[in-house]
């Protein structure tokens, strides 16, 4: 099994989509500030550094890296420097944190590609992975404990018609 570490705005909205895919187990957390073991309220109100990210853990015999990364890249809005649809701060930003340099070569080529082909700049920070903390237990597949304010988030934020 190995792991990867993706920030794409809200880690609410982008959980279930790996689930789908094969990930044997997404992880909703904060990652590559400098605040050991943060709160929920600190990073939404951007006093740690971090950002909301997914540790998704994974067999590369099933999905590959470049894989997750394709399914990254299909569910954020890579263009926007402010967050991610709704959710603005820096908390919100998008970022692959890469743990080899095979894993910063695959992302590197899936931005270049992404660039060429829309014309447009990414807005994609590519970081070394430094740290991982577990986000509060209310947060971990909060899609299946709360259905309905789940659709909602989807819809209002505008990732459910991406």
């Amino acid at each position: 099994m190995k792991e990867a570490f993706f920030a794409g705005g809200c880690f609410w909205c982008v959980t279930p989509i790996y689930k789908m895919y094969g990930v044997d187990k997404v992880i909703c957390g904060y990652a590559g500030g400098d605040e050991e073991n943060p709160t929920y309220e600190q990073v939404k109100h951007q006093e740690t550094g971090h950002r909301e990210t997914i540790k998704l853990i994974y067999d590369p015999g099933k999905v590959s890296y470049g894989k997750l990364l394709d399914i990254y890249l299909a569910n954020v809005d890579p263009f926007d420097v402010e967050g991610q649809f709704i959710d603005k701060g820096f908390s919100y930003t998008l970022a692959i944190f890469y743990g080899s340099e095979e894993e910063k070569e695959i992302a590197e080529k899936k931005i270049t590609e992404l660039e060429a082909k829309s014309g447009k700049k990414t807005q994609i920070a590519l970081l070394p992975y430094k740290n991982f903390y577990e986000a509060e237990e209310y947060h971990q597949d909060y899609y299946l404990k709360n259905p309905e304010a789940f659709e909602k988030e989807l819809i209002e934020s505008g990732r459910k018609s991406k």
